[in-house]
């Protein structure tokens, strides 16, 4: 089963789904005319303003919400994945994925935003789904990208967080001989497993209301307690700051004596986690997107641009930080012989540790500069982060089946089957092993991505439209108001009953 979901792991991430990601970012920032560059001080002002409804939530809220899904272990585990395949150059193109990521992630939230619709209890719902049926015509598509959704957010990903979460804590515990006393490793991740899944019933059994109200209070502040850690190592470690980002530089394109060897390895891992951490046209962003309370549907689109830059530009590179300038990385190239891959290291600088196993490399790195406490820190933050992005996964998986359901209040017994499948698999995913959870949990984005990155591609002109009108009314001294048949776009219902 393994060499199964391995094989068709690679079949999904292979180089074209690495050059379709590129190219849709660099054509969308074109096409934007750059607007992540132009539009920053307008993203950062319409991030802390707007009102929330009893249909919808604040932009702060959904941007929030959005954020706990982007902010997961590819902000910690995942970076040192990307560093342990592709070299510290891996760093250099998620940077370059996070930029190109800002307006792919205004295209796709902009149009769940304009396709959005209330459903039968009168909240906001959007995402893929919706604008794929809505402005594709293609009902086909658009619940392909809902059933592989719902599997996706619903049961692959969860237990990549979950595993995480299991394997950081008990790498702290069982030094404090927690392992000895519940018998042995594997029983203790499997009551963690069983504790995160407890907590999480009890917030997701309370609907979106309660996700949000979690998410805003608790996201902001884990993610600048992370960042301000790694500010402290960074200090702590200031000397070794100019080679930190000499490495970066040489190894991402080819030049370095050690890395230069996996270029390749460095592009694809860096865009690789840099789309699984920031999910920049994965299809995620886009449900939290649709469930604002805004005046106009870019309002949002340029909320969720800021999004990629808080993610990508600030927690992944603290992450990034922490492990080049303490040296507590490893990096490995791939060797085929015979038809066998295997992985050879070429830096080592925490023997034993393999790529799977991403948060103990965070946890070194802190260890390394903030000894008795630097792991333990981790582990919390590294809760944080997975379990708000869990929490996330399970509002996605809950809008793609309400969007299965049509106009019809979603059957009690669908939601109730979801939310024990999730809770399940924190529970599953807590006490497998990490290699075939990051395995499963690629598959899922993989496919997501696949499905969402060709749809708005093509369904790309509405949005477009959109930034030109809010544009245009921002230099009449406007607040901008949408209306979708004047600017020629049909289908939006929801704003047309607005106008």
């Amino acid at each position: 089963m393994e060499a199964l979901f391995n094989w068709l792991n690679g079949i999904i991430w292979s180089n074209a789904l690495i050059a379709l990601c590129l190219g849709a970012g660099l054509w969308f920032t074109l096409r934007t005319r750059v607007m992540q560059v132009r539009g920053f001080a307008e993203m950062c002002r319409l991030t802390v303003t707007g009102q929330k409804s009893d249909a919808g939530v604040s932009s702060f809220q959904a941007l929030a919400i959005s954020m706990a899904g982007r902010m997961g272990i590819g902000n910690i585990a995942g970076v040192a994945t990307a560093i342990a395949y592709g070299g510290p150059g891996a760093v250099f193109w998620m940077w370059v994925m996070g930029f190109l990521g800002a307006s792919t992630s205004y295209i796709e939230c902009t149009l769940a935003q304009i396709y959005k619709e209330k459903d039968a209890e009168g909240r906001y719902r959007g995402g893929p789904a919706y604008y794929i049926e809505k402005a594709m015509g293609l009902k086909w598509y658009a619940v392909t990208f809902a059933v592989a959704t719902v599997i996706a957010t619903g049961l692959l990903l969860p237990g990549v967080q979950a595993n995480a979460i299991a394997d950081s804590a008990s790498n702290v515990l069982c030094g404090a001989g927690a392992c000895d006393a519940v018998g042995g490793a594997g029983a203790l991740k499997l009551w963690i497993g069983l504790g995160v899944a407890a907590v999480l019933a009890l917030i997701i059994f309370g609907g979106i209301k309660r996700i949000a109200t979690f998410a805003e209070v608790v996201v902001p502040f884990m993610a600048l307690a992370f960042i301000l850690m790694a500010v402290i190592v960074m200090i702590a470690n200031a000397g070794k700051v100019p080679a930190m980002f000499a490495d970066i530089f040489s190894s991402a394109f080819g030049a370095h004596a050690a890395f230069g060897a996996i270029i390749g390895q460095a592009i694809a891992w860096g865009v690789k986690r840099g789309i699984y951490a920031n999910e920049a046209g994965q299809g995620t962003g886009p449900h939290a997107a649709a469930a604002a309370e805004v005046s106009h549907p870019a309002k949002q689109g340029y909320v969720q641009a800021f999004a990629i830059y808080f993610d990508t530009m600030l927690v992944c590179t603290s992450t990034a930080f922490l492990l080049l300038s303490t040296g507590m990385y490893n990096t490995f190239r791939t060797v085929t012989e015979n038809g066998k891959d295997t992985l050879v290291e070429i830096f080592s600088g925490v023997p034993g540790l393999q790529p799977s196993e991403g948060a103990q490399f965070t946890q070194a790195a802190v260890e390394s500069v903030l000894p008795g406490w630097g792991a333990g820190f981790v582990a919390l933050a590294l809760f944080f982060f997975a379990f708000t992005t869990i929490m996330a996964y399970y509002y996605m998986a809950e809008t793609n089946l309400t969007y299965l359901a049509g106009v019809k209040k979603t059957h009690p017994l669908a939601t109730l089957l979801l939310r024990l499948g999730i809770v399940g698999m924190v529970v599953f995913g807590a006490y497998h092993n990490a290699a075939m959870a990051w395995t499963l949990g690629d598959i899922g984005v993989g496919l997501m991505a696949w499905l969402n990155v060709i749809a708005i591609l093509i369904l790309q002109k509405p949005a477009l439209i959109a930034l030109r009108d809010y544009e245009r009314q921002k230099k009449l001294g406007l607040d901008p108001v949408f209306d979708p048949e004047a600017l020629g776009i049909r289908n939006a219902h929801f704003w047309k009953k607005q106008a």
